[in-house]
């Protein structure tokens, strides 16, 4: 079966846009090369060659996003076009552009509707109500109006994913691909963590025309202490981060390992599921653990019961190896509220509370608090939904959640004897479940600054809702049968 290009009757426009990214790309070469050297120059070329393919293939525009997120999810260009875009702006616009492109013409009108997009559409309204309330008392910068608009995009690529993941194939075709990515990335991680810390600074560094931080702060510890462990970051910055994609990333790879009709050979997916723990282990990312462990659990007791065992197995392990024994004692002490980050994220929780309680209903908004004694940054996905946008629409976010979960429960029997589509549904929704759990102690989901992870979990929350979809157009196909 031939997968679908771009859909329209008017080739003279691609033909025409493609020449002009190549006539971009030849004078973007030259420029570069005289200005960044030829390194640079090469990868301007490569990149305006792929805006050309992906032109013409919409899972190749796909693959551009899954790329930047998994691997480069802080990449920016290295100079300024009035602003600086970020490698994932322009993976996304041209997402979208393809997308929207048959709509722009005229060739399409239908926009695909699900019962998830009417809270997820309030819930945008909602960050827009809270946004121009909170400028009530916060300057109207250049950083927020970028910042919040990619927000608003990342929520968007929910309606897109539904507008476009339509078949299972194309949905089993990019989750392959953002696990290829998300096992790349652990990898890379690892590699990181064992090489000579000299040599790790250096080649994270080398990002540093990108975008990316510089110098010794590159290498992370527990609470930045070199006396404590050391933490796998990969190129994610900061290791929470990596262990926020690995853990829905593995959460999605492990109903495969049961499926008749794997994403890969089993001998692969246990290879790639392997490098994905190893490296979430690594970044000592509590939230993250938990988060995929929950998710895990989950799915076991709902349909995957001979994972039990094996989960049982993994947890000895953990805590009798030796070379564990760290990872250990810094759960304990996160339990036992021993430590200090989980003390300071104590204060947080306790500074928020007050923040929410001062302005309960649409928050402060995303320009920063009004009092000089209270302060928007804690580790909580749902305290920090609630400090900016109030418990209204704390409120909100919850029903979408809760709403994507119910489908999850109403629809999980009709999927049992779908072996091709089993698994992703279950694998999604465990994502998501892993996310929302981690999400209590991180606030990566929703925040300014982690443009990648907003959309990462607004494009599960598609993917989850496309996979539901499509158990529910074959339930009723059967049903008339």
């Amino acid at each position: 079966m031939v997968r679908r290009i771009v859909y329209t009757r008017h080739r003279w426009i691609l033909l025409l846009t493609s020449l002009s990214l190549l006539l971009a790309a030849g004078l973007g070469g030259g420029w570069a090369i005289a200005e960044f050297g030829a390194i640079l120059a090469v990868a301007l070329i490569i990149a305006l060659s792929y805006a050309v393919w992906a032109l013409f293939d919409l899972d190749i525009a796909y693959l551009g996003v899954f790329g930047v997120l998994t691997l480069l999810p802080f990449g920016s260009l290295p100079f300024e076009i009035g602003f600086t875009p970020t490698f994932l702006d322009l993976a996304l616009g041209g997402l979208f552009a393809v997308w929207l492109l048959p709509y722009v013409l005229g060739e399409r009108e239908e926009i695909i509707a699900t019962p998830v997009g009417a809270p997820i559409l309030a819930f945008a309204l909602l960050a827009v109500v809270a946004f121009i309330a909170g400028l009530a008392h916060g300057a109207l910068t250049s950083y927020l109006i970028r910042h919040f608009a990619e927000v608003l995009m990342s929520i968007a690529t929910f309606f897109l994913v539904v507008n476009t993941v339509q078949d299972v194939g194309r949905l089993r075709r990019l989750l392959r691909w953002f696990i290829l990515g998300a096992s790349l990335a652990s990898m890379l991680g690892i590699v990181l963590y064992v090489l000579p810390e000299e040599l790790t600074i250096r080649l994270l560094s080398a990002l540093g025309r990108f975008g990316y931080p510089t110098g010794t702060t590159v290498v992370r510890y527990i609470r930045d202490d070199p006396t404590l462990m050391k933490r796998a970051t990969s190129t994610s910055v900061d290791p929470n981060v990596l262990g926020s994609l690995l853990n829905v990333a593995i959460a999605i790879s492990v109903p495969q390992l049961l499926s008749d009709r794997p994403i890969f050979p089993k001998w692969l997916l246990l290879s790639l599921i392997g490098v994905m723990g190893l490296g979430l282990v690594l970044t000592v990312s509590r939230s993250a653990m938990v988060g995929v462990g929950l998710a895990i659990l989950a799915i076991s007791f709902m349909r995957y019961r001979q994972l039990l065992p094996w989960f049982a197995l993994a947890m000895i392990l953990v805590l009798m190896l030796p070379w564990t024994q760290g990872l250990v004692e810094h759960f304990i002490e996160g339990v036992q509220m021993e430590d200090l980050s989980t003390k300071m994220r104590l204060g947080e929780y306790k500074d928020t509370l007050t923040l929410i309680r001062r302005y309960p209903f649409l928050g402060v908004g995303f320009a920063g608090a009004p009092d000089i004694d209270i302060y928007v940054a804690v580790a909580s996905l749902y305290l920090i939904v609630a400090a900016q946008m109030g418990l209204v629409g704390l409120a909100s976010f919850l029903v979408v959640l809760g709403f994507v979960l119910w489908r999850f429960w109403r629809y999980h029997l009709q999927v049992k004897h779908m072996p091709d589509l089993e698994a992703p549904f279950y694998g999604l929704h465990a994502a998501i479940i892993g996310g929302i759990v981690s999400g209590a102690f991180d606030h990566f989901f929703f925040s300014l600054d982690f443009h990648h992870s907003v959309t990462l979990f607004w494009l599960l929350i598609g993917f989850a809702t496309a996979a539901t979809e499509l158990v529910i157009e074959r339930s009723e196909r059967a049903d008339v049968a």
